[in-house]
């Protein structure tokens, strides 16, 4: 029988099977590669996912096929396609060999073999089952995209799932998609696929009215730019141009802009919303809706009830947890979630790994010889809550600063988050004292008390093209909102017990950049503990919703009632009855004795897994020990593979798409002393319990190989295997690369490669010298 390549499948039976069916090539995707792939260190990539063909119609991905060879079995590809479809949002999947078609129907569970593909108005009715005029009409308007740029496959389901919700009539959405993936670019394609379309909440065709709450300035002008397409239809919301009106709200336009403290009530003041009638928006889109709290009290829910018949689309980067329940509590379930894990599997967001550093001061226990400077020391330990909120220690401060500038790079792009503004103001005067970097601007302070001087400050740390500043110190101001792709560090030297926050901190490193391969968090107070909860990145707990995400009507708050004062005496408490709060206490300020000896004591690197958490040094070997197996059966092939340079890099590939490339491998040499060994031998003792030797002893034992230097009778071509084994010696495996042998050949003086092949009497004999070096280097001793 005529063996058929998987190429042959495609070309010769399923691509002429789908013209049959009436696919159109414009509704056929071939090799649709949907993730980047993990990034890895020295600017290299995971393995990309992709399906054979994505089939398309009516601008709606319907099916994925995967494509076997013709004496392959149809289904053997059958469950990764699956898992494909799954993570793409698409019900149908085929597979097929050429000879026979299955058919599998995700939503249905089934699958069947069947005769013929479906036709493209076939399988589009088969998914939309109900018909709903405006869902169609809005799921076949295209993206507006320019140049090049395409949508990442999440985005694209992000829009037409909640355009998909809008169309159902459903009135509160809510989108959970990690920083940096994009939200604000998904909120722009949701309103112009409305904006093309003509929806509006009233089903009357015009133009909708959008307002866009944000609850920082910094956020409302990214999402203008964004959004500038629709530019002559903008306009923001703000004490200058409504002066500019004579104190109105401006009406004519589309998409409004705020931040909700500009428009809200404040006191004695009624709030700039109440002038638009309360039909005039048809939705209001809420970024980083999780800050503003949709409680009864919240900053913005006074806004969105007034509102209430227009659509609520909230924006959010955190997951359910307990301390942004009432989101959830809200909007109800997301109708899609897109977590950090996911982005940096996908190669979307960058990885980071966990420097968790401890001191001998992490505590603080008062003794005699230390000088109180103010405030009133208490005769107990302080802990790491303490430092800054109740107690500051100068000393501690220039230990962190010391600290910090000791492990980053000295440019590396970082952010420090601090205790509060004081902090973050000794944090850079500390840093200031200890940097090498002469220029004034190296370390900032970019906090609200810095005003306008830090907002430029931090437009010059966003700017990729600008080296200064390098650091940031801050507190809150940071948290959220900076779209700053080059931080190198998030260093955190303040306690973080919120989830939310964190993840959101979190979040300030994991942009994408050129050549940035990981960042790294600088973790001072057991912040990165938060990686361990077991909710960290998961999806919300359903169980947890209250009023479901369509009660458009929720019940009106109840407010607490004040206790009266027992004694009737109201020295102490408020005209509402409640107890007025203490002034609060002078915070102590510490000076230590001269002979308080401070140091850092430990420093742990922690590499983070597949699933998002931070692996232990020990748990990294224990997943490295179970995966090795599938590189190699026993120590003798392992030698052979190592041996050529292609298969070497191919195994040291496959080591990196499964997490363990040259950072973490340098780690481990680290960990067992074997930074002058070759990586070689670090995987023949963890797998084989093989004697750990240096790259120098094998390169001195090579050289007393005389048999295998004789058969070179040039003199000159016995130096360069030398010289080839010395380079070795000072920088590793990196110098038996294949394409380095024409560097090495100029380095060694040799000429040219035409001219070096002539000492080893013609080039096949020169790459196979090169080669053969190597397997006399590796040979069991």
């Amino acid at each position: 029988m005529t063996s058929f390549s998987e190429h042959d499948t495609r070309a010769k039976f399923i691509d002429p099977q789908l013209k049959s069916a009436e696919w159109e090539e414009s509704c056929i995707v071939r090799e649709y590669y949907f993730t980047d792939g993990r990034k890895l260190s020295g600017n290299k990539r995971g393995e990309r996912l992709f399906v054979d063909y994505l089939l398309r119609y009516k601008n709606v991905p319907l099916a994925i096929i995967e494509a076997k060879r013709y004496d392959k079995q149809p289904t053997e590809g059958l469950q990764q396609a699956i898992d494909y479809a799954q993570k793409l949002k698409i019900d149908f999947v085929y597979s097929s060999n050429g000879k026979q078609i299955y058919e599998f129907c995700i939503s249905m569970g089934k699958g069947d073999f069947i005769s013929n593909y479906p036709n493209p108005e076939e399988l589009y009715n088969r998914i939309f089952i109900q018909k709903n005029g405006i869902k169609e009409k809005l799921l076949s308007i295209p993206f507006y995209l320019t140049g090049d740029f395409k949508p990442r496959y999440y985005q694209e389901i992000a829009v037409n799932k909640v355009v998909e919700a809008i169309a159902e009539d459903k009135k509160r959405i809510l989108l959970t998609l990690a920083t940096g993936t994009g939200k604000t670019f998904i909120a722009f394609q949701i309103a112009y696929k409305l904006f093309t379309a003509r929806w509006t909440v009233d089903k009357m065709e015009r133009r909708p009215k959008i307002l866009f709450l944000a609850d920082r300035n910094i956020l409302a002008d990214q999402a203008i730019n964004t959004f500038n397409p629709l530019e002559k239809d903008l306009v923001k919301i703000n004490g200058d141009e409504i002066k500019s009106r004579n104190g109105k709200v401006p009406t004519n336009a589309n998409v409004f802009f705020a931040i909700y403290q500009a428009i809200a009530e404040k006191e004695n003041i009624g709030g700039f919303y109440k002038q638009y009638p309360t039909d005039f928006f048809d939705i209001v889109i809420i970024d980083e809706c999780h800050r503003g709290s949709a409680n009864e009290n919240g900053s913005w829910r006074d806004i969105l009830d007034y509102f209430s018949t227009a659509v609520h689309l909230g924006l959010t980067a955190t997951p359910k947890r307990n301390d942004n329940v009432n989101t959830y509590n809200y909007f109800g379930k997301p109708v899609y979630e897109y977590s950090l894990k996911d982005g940096i599997n996908d190669g979307f967001l960058t990885p980071y790994k966990v420097k968790r550093i401890r001191t001998n001061i992490d505590e603080y226990i008062p003794t005699k010889d230390d000088i109180v400077v103010s405030g009133e020391l208490e005769d107990r330990m302080y802990g790491l809550s303490d430092f800054e909120n109740k107690i500051i220690v100068e000393d501690r401060t220039d230990l962190i600063a010391r600290a910090i500038l000791m492990n980053i790079r000295e440019m590396d792009k970082t952010i420090v988050f601090c205790v509060n503004q004081q902090h973050a103001l000794m944090m850079r005067d500390a840093i200031n004292k200890h940097k090498s970097v002469n220029d004034p601007h190296y370390c900032v302070r970019v906090t609200s008390d810095e005003g306008d001087i830090g907002k430029q400050l931090l437009e010059r740390f966003q700017d990729n093209d600008k080296d200064i500043p390098v650091i940031l110190t801050s507190s809150q101001m940071l948290t959220t909102g900076v779209d700053a792709r080059n931080v190198r560090n998030v260093v955190l030297v303040r306690v973080i017990n919120s989830m939310v926050e964190f993840k959101q901190i979190v979040g300030r490193g994991t942009r994408v950049f050129d050549n940035k391969d990981f960042f790294t968090i600088l973790d001072f107070t057991g912040a990165t503990n938060n990686f361990y909860d077991k909710e960290w990145d998961g999806l919300p707990d359903e169980e947890i919703i209250i009023d479901g995400g369509d009660d458009v009507n929720p019940k009106p708050p109840t407010k607490p009632k004040p206790k009266p004062n027992p004694t009737g005496d109201n020295d102490d408490t408020g005209d509402d009855g409640f107890i007025t709060p203490e002034p609060p206490k002078e915070k102590i300020v510490v000076k230590l004795s001269n002979g308080r000896n401070l140091r850092i004591t430990d420093i742990e690197i922690r590499y983070v897994g597949d699933d998002g958490r931070p692996l232990t040094v020990s748990e990294f070997l224990e997943k490295l020990i179970e995966f090795l197996p599938n590189l190699f059966s026993s120590e003798k092939q392992l030698r052979e593979l190592w041996s050529k340079p292609e298969t070497r890099e191919e195994l040291l590939t496959k080591l990196g798409q499964t997490g363990f490339d040259d950072e973490q491998i340098e780690t481990l040499q680290k960990m067992f002393e074997a930074e002058e060994s070759d990586v070689f031998d670090l995987l023949a003792f963890i797998s084989y319990s093989k004697e750990l030797v240096t790259r120098t002893h094998r390169a001195e034992t090579t050289k007393q190989k005389s048999d295998f230097f004789k058969t070179y009778e040039n003199e000159k071509a016995q130096q360069f295997l030398y010289f080839v084994l010395d380079r070795y010696k000072r920088d590793g495996i990196e110098e038996l690369k294949r394409d380095k042998l024409s560097e090495l050949i100029q380095l060694n003086g040799l000429g040219t490669t035409q001219e070096a092949a002539k000492v080893f009497g013609n080039a096949n004999n020169l790459i196979n010298a090169f080669y053969k070096l190597q397997q006399v280097m590796y040979q069991a001793v």
